[in-house]
Order: C-alpha cells, then structure tokens, then sequence
C-alpha cells in the first residue's frame, strides 16, 4: 500500500491492524521487540498530530506518528518523528502468524546492530562509521547473523564484524574476511587496512588460535571482546597460546575373535580408532565396533554382540551395503543420504594415493588430536608422505563457506602438537621418523562443491599453510576421479589451454 500522510488514516491503519491481531508487538530498529496490549498503549490524535506512546516495565516510547510507509497482513510499518525532529520507521507486527518469526531474529539483529554501533564509535572515535548493516547479502555470501560495518577517515578504512551474544563465534572470521574482500573489491580508490572482529567475552579463544595464522602482509587484524555492560577490549591472540586438545596415546586395535569373519564381504571396511576400538563399516557407515571391553552393533541403539548375533551382524551389512551402493535404484533412502562425508572418507581411505601420490596407505588416523564440543560438519584425516611429512585432510561433501576455517582449526592443533614431539611417543606412526616441518593441508570435495568464498578466505591465510584443494568427479562414490588441484588461493583456468 502506498504511503499515507494523513494523521487520521495513519490512526486507522494503526486501528486496523491491532483488531486483526491476535499477538501484536511494536519493534523500534535498534531496540528489543515490546508487546501491545490494551492497558500498555495509548494513541492520540490531537490538532493534526498523532502520538503513540507504549510502555513496558523498563521503558516509554512517544514517538509522533507522520505516515504508514507500508501495510500488510501481519506487518504495518510507520513513519515516525524521533528527536530532534529526525525521521525514524517503527514496526508493528503480528506474532501469531509464522512470516513474523523472520521479523523477530530480524529485531535481535537489530539490536546488537546498534550495541556494535557504539563499539565502534568508541574503539575507532576519529573515524566516520560510513556503514553498518545486519541485513543479508546472498550475492557476495555475507550472513546476516553477524553485523557488519565500514569505517572510513580519509583515503583509509577499516571492515569490521560482531558476533551477537547468542551466536556461535566459529563462524565470525570466515564472513570478516570475505566482507574485508567484498570492501576492497568495491572501494577501490581506498586503503581498506584490516579487519576488526568483536566477541562476547570468554569467548576469545577460538577466533584468537586463528588468528596468528593469517598473511599479516594482506591486512591487519584486530580482536575485541564486549561485556554485558558494552564494554569492548583489545584481545592479544599471544595471551591464547595453548591448543585445546590433546594427544591420546594410540592403543594396539583390539583382536576381532569371532566377528573376523565380517571382513570376508568385499564392503566391509576395518578401521582401526586410536583408542584401539575396531570400527567396522560399509562405505563410512559404521555397523559394529569391536574393543577390549567386548563388541556392540546396531546402526542407532546398539547391542552387545555374542558370536551367535553374526548372523544378524552380516544381514546388517548386506543391507547396508544394498542400500548404500554407488549404483542404487533409491537414491532418496535414508541409508543412502546418511552422512556423504563418511562415505567420501571411505573411498579416500582406499586410494589415498590418487589424492597425493606420495601419501603412505597406512596408517591414516582420524580425528587425531580429537576436538571437543561435537560434530564438526567435516572430517579430519590425517596421513603420512613417505618422506615423514605430516598431512591434514578435511573432507566436505557439499559447499560449505566454513571449509577453510574449520580446516585450519585442525592443522593448527596437529602443528601444534608436531612442534611437542607428542605423535611419535604416544604410538602414532610407528617406525616412522616424522619431519618437524608444518603438515600439508589438504581440503577434499567434490569438484562442484566447494564453495564460491573458498578462494577468498583462502587468500587470506599465511604463507606457512602449505594448503592444496583437491576436486573430485561428481560421481566419487563410485570411485575417486580427481579432476583439479589448485594450490592455495589459485582459481581454476577457464580459458583453454593452447
């Protein structure tokens, strides 16, 4: 609908919306959702001026009603005199219709927008904030979860990105780089230095590892963590030096007994967990694990296992591997979509060699050092060259933007541990004098998978990050056909070669 000026129809739209709203609530950009109610508002039109004015236990908001800018079912937005006789918009929306959920992350976003706002005018006082978002940009792959801001003062600027209290801090430097990008491609007559990243306290660490791993010759990087109160202080990663993982010791793989018989069926696969638990699959799919306290099978609860459950332990397997085939009639079946990255482990575990020649077949340990806090989205590998090089393989199966970062989270802590001597004592690789330099990292997916931001963040990381992303054939769960490897930032050759 289009923009109303009348102070009476203004009142009627606002008049209309509350009698057909079962959850009405008002939302100021910048300020938390207030619910309306009909002891908590008033609305008065008084010689052509219209107020609205609604309370709640901790605040009053008058604000002079001037226009509807727009009307929906659901939604009414406001045009609004705020002070200084400045124009603002206000929201009413509907909380019982589902299109208003959207509408509530949207308010929290808000919000923290504006605490970010005042972080900024307080670290960075002699700059101008020239803009500062929280909305979705899905053509450059910017998140609206993570407010975002540009800081300009001369022919000099500053990207900065903020993490709201309520979202998960992993995912914040990947979206700063690729917006420190976004500004430099864009603002092209200007210096953009670096990039600013805000915290909630105590939650410091994992962006503070990462950070020293980034080329400080491409851009400055700088790390601030907020209070409850709004106050934001200098970070230095060097105060977060300790990794946090460890190395278990590698146990001798427990005997198999009876079940030795499963490894008679071409799919089932034996894998060989540092603890010394046997873990027995088809294509990534775990069926049975064998350990020194006895073994267990099942696909969701698991069952102790006698010698008498093999014959139910090989139907098990036979239907997996039915259901699981490369060639498989129902490519819908849950057996068939469950976890894609353990099966492209498994056929990266058989030929190990056609990603890196000089790998060694064995021993390939997984999830070594081990992570803390679940499931990861990827999974970590890590191999041997001949030469006694250290090699860290992510596996993804799908895009995702997170690839890079999550894989220097890893090589990080396995360089870190290298650097200990703590492999070679606690059983890994043995007989086999590793080499002290850095581990060559490795991302694995599919060809088409990775995903459009990779070369961005990649372009990012420091020189000592030896990294090659290796592409793979759309149809490698019928065998690993490797179509690309790019070293680092490289971008795929698209003009053909003479």
């Amino acid at each position: 609908m289009a923009l109303a000026v009348i102070p009476a129809d203004a009142q009627a739209a606002i008049e209309r919306f509350l009698k057909t709203s079962r959850r009405p609530a008002l939302l100021e950009p910048g300020e938390p959702l207030m619910a309306l109610a009909a002891d908590n508002f008033t609305l008065q039109l008084r010689s052509s001026r219209l107020t609205l004015q609604v309370w709640d236990q901790t605040r009053n908001l008058v604000r002079r009603v001037t226009g509807v800018a727009h009307e929906a079912r659901g939604r009414l937005e406001l045009v609004v005199e705020q002070f200084a006789r400045k124009e603002g918009r206000l929201f009413l929306v509907d909380l019982a219709r589902p299109s208003s959920l959207d509408f509530e992350r949207r308010s929290e976003r808000l919000v923290f927008r504006e605490r970010f706002r005042q972080f900024l005018t307080r670290q960075f006082a002699d700059w101008t904030l020239s803009e500062i978002s929280a909305e979705p940009n899905l053509e450059a792959s910017l998140s609206p979860s993570y407010p975002r801001a540009f800081l300009r003062r001369g022919q000099n600027g500053w990207a900065a990105i903020g993490a709201p209290p309520e979202s998960d801090p992993a995912g914040l430097l990947a979206f700063g780089l690729i917006w420190l990008d976004h500004l430099r491609r864009r603002e092209k007559r200007l210096a953009i230095e670096g990039l600013a990243l805000y915290v909630p306290r105590g939650q410091e660490r994992i962006t503070s590892l990462r950070l020293p791993w980034l080329n400080e010759e491409v851009a400055r990087y700088e790390l601030f963590a907020y209070d409850e109160h709004d106050f934001a202080a200098h970070v230095d990663p060097r105060d977060f030096g300790n990794v946090d993982t460890r190395v278990e010791v590698c146990r001798q793989p427990a005997p198999l007994g009876a079940f030795e018989s499963l490894l008679e069926s071409p799919e089932v696969e034996r894998v060989t967990r540092h603890d010394g638990a046997v873990s027995l699959r088809v294509r990534g799919v775990e069926f049975a694990q064998v350990s020194q306290n006895g073994a267990r099978f099942g696909l969701a609860q698991r069952t102790a296992a006698r010698a008498r459950d093999l014959p139910e332990m090989e139907r098990l397997a036979r239907d997996l591997a039915e259901r699981r085939a490369p060639a498989a009639e129902d490519r819908e079946h849950p057996l068939y979509r469950r976890n894609p990255e353990a099966w492209l482990e498994s056929q990266v575990r058989a030929q190990i060699e056609r990603v890196y020649a000089p790998l060694r077949p064995a021993p390939v340990y997984d999830q070594v050092p081990a992570f803390a806090g679940g499931d990861r989205g990827v999974l970590d590998l890590l191999a041997v060259e001949r030469s006694g090089r250290l090699a860290v393989l992510e596996l993804k199966a799908t895009a995702d933007l997170q690839l890079p970062i999550q894989a220097l989270d890893y090589w990080l802590r396995v360089k870190w541990h290298l650097d200990r001597g703590e492999f070679t004592p606690n059983g890994y690789f043995p007989g086999i004098q590793l080499r002290p330099e850095p581990p060559r990292l490795f991302l694995i997916s599919p060809a088409l998978e990775f995903h459009p931001a990779t070369e961005t963040v990649l372009s990012f990381f420091a020189p000592a990050i030896d990294v090659e992303r290796v592409g793979v054939g759309v149809e490698w769960r019928k065998g690993l056909q490797v179509m690309f490897r790019l070293g680092g930032a490289e971008r795929p050759c698209t003009e053909p070669r003479a």
